[in-house]
């Protein structure tokens, strides 16, 4: 399994381009983790990239989100490892997490789009967010209002969250074009 197969099957079954930009986004954060973390990076991507492969299909029923992702990417030949990650990562039907991969896909999934809201306000730039950016904005409750911030804090303890952030942006920044982000 490598990074080609896994976005064939997220363009299969999903079409929404800003919900591909997500996972894509995700996929990028939880690479730049397992790096740091001294995880297999490619599975990691590979959970990020497919953590939302079913959303379309289930309609975004979070009683089934997640469950039949799984299903779904075992009847696609993926590894269990993949599987389990995206069934647990629905965190309204799994949790509290203890598992590193799991944790790290809670912040990953909650912070990418909040990144990129911090990016479109400074014009579409990635790289002109910085820590102290997303500092600021987490505590302003209005900006990106919808976005789970408990969630973005559920690494706390496995790394400090400034240098979350900075993987977290750095991790954006390489996939910018795919972003469209500059």
């Amino acid at each position: 399994m490598d990074w080609e197969d896994a976005c064939e099957v997220l363009r299969r079954y999903v079409g929404s381009d800003s919900l591909r930009k997500h996972c894509i986004a995700t996929a990028a954060i939880m690479r730049g983790l397992a790096v740091h973390f001294g995880e297999d990076a490619d599975l990691w991507e590979a959970i990020g990239i497919l953590h939302d492969v079913d959303y379309e299909t289930v309609g975004g029923d979070m009683t089934r989100h997640g469950v039949e992702g799984a299903a779904l990417l075992r009847q696609e030949g993926f590894s269990e490892e993949i599987c389990r990650a995206v069934e647990r990562h629905n965190h309204l039907l799994y949790g509290p997490y203890t598992q590193t991969v799991d944790r790290s896909l809670q912040s990953a999934d909650s912070i990418s789009g909040f990144l990129i809201a911090c990016a479109l306000v400074k014009g579409g730039a990635i790289t002109a967010v910085t820590p102290g950016t997303v500092k600021k904005k987490l505590k302003d409750r209005t900006f990106a209002a919808g976005c789970e911030r408990d969630r973005i804090a559920s690494v706390n303890g496995l790394i400090d969250p400034t240098l979350f952030y900075e993987i977290a942006i750095a991790s954006l920044a390489g996939r910018r074009d795919e972003l469209g982000l500059r």
